[in-house]
């Protein structure tokens, strides 16, 4: 495994992830709980990122309570069911911990476009361009092959490099091809959550509100002879923050043990 620039930070993770491990868990209602809140917030944040316009309360209320919002249209109301449905499929991969493949990326990306008939799970036949992106797509013809050099490049680098580095880089090139006419962006996030999940981390939340940030990183691997370092650097930030927050409320559940 080659020496990483961030070794002390994912120690920590690493250290962190163990110890979350050793402790004893929560009740399965208070798992629940945790994970639909996660799925609410998360389902917001990645849909707000591409463009919906539901709040964090109108996705709550459509979620918890099936609520129609007035004003917001059907596609926003369908993307926040399609992106929970998925969560919840990625989900019960993780935990039956099997291997990603094509297949599965189709069958999150037919959950997340729910609305969309046409082209839910098939790959792309038409050229996409991503605006005010460093990085063109490439053509369609060349997704599939693209595609697969990805998942062989992806067992190459899992060896070689911690996991997180791994699915960071991953994940910046899985958005690089862009297979699907629509939906990339949250199927990419849901299947960064699942392999962090497999690797026992916690799912993270990519916030709207780092939304700029977030596409920098795309520039940034695209424009420097595709380095994943500001991407990793953010989602140890964010795995961070998930894991001592989650080992606080399970010390609190405790009695502080």
């Amino acid at each position: 495994m080659h020496k990483s620039r961030f070794s002390k930070e994912l120690e920590r993770l690493d250290a962190l992830k163990d110890k979350l491990a050793a402790m004893r868990p929560l009740s399965f209602t208070e798992l629940k709980r945790l994970r639909d809140e996660f799925a609410i917030e998360n389902t917001y944040n990645s849909n707000a990122i591409e463009g919906n316009t539901l709040t964090l309360r109108e996705t709550a209320l459509v979620l918890q309570e099936g609520i129609t919002i007035a004003g917001k249209t059907l596609k926003d109301h369908l993307e926040a069911v399609g992106h929970r449905d998925a969560f919840e499929y990625v989900l019960a991969i993780a935990d039956a911990n099997e291997p990603l493949t094509e297949r599965r990326i189709r069958e999150i990306h037919t959950l997340v476009l729910m609305n969309d008939a046409m082209h839910k799970g098939i790959y792309r036949n038409v050229p996409v361009r991503i605006l005010g992106a460093a990085h063109t797509p490439p053509p369609p013809f060349l997704v599939a092959q693209q595609m697969e050099e990805l998942f062989a490049d992806y067992d190459t680098m899992k060896r070689e490099q911690h996991i997180i580095e791994a699915i960071s880089e991953f994940h910046l090139r899985f958005e690089g091809i862009h297979p699907f006419i629509d939906g990339n962006g949250r199927v990419g996030r849901l299947v960064m959550n699942l392999e962090l999940l497999k690797a026992r981390f916690l799912p993270v939340n990519i916030k709207y509100i780092d939304k700029d940030k977030y596409y920098d990183c795309f520039d940034d691997y695209y424009a420097n002879d595709r380095t994943p370092d500001t991407f990793t650097e953010l989602i140890i930030g964010y795995e961070l923050q998930e894991l001592e927050r989650f080992i606080k409320i399970i010390e609190g559940a405790n009695g502080g043990k």
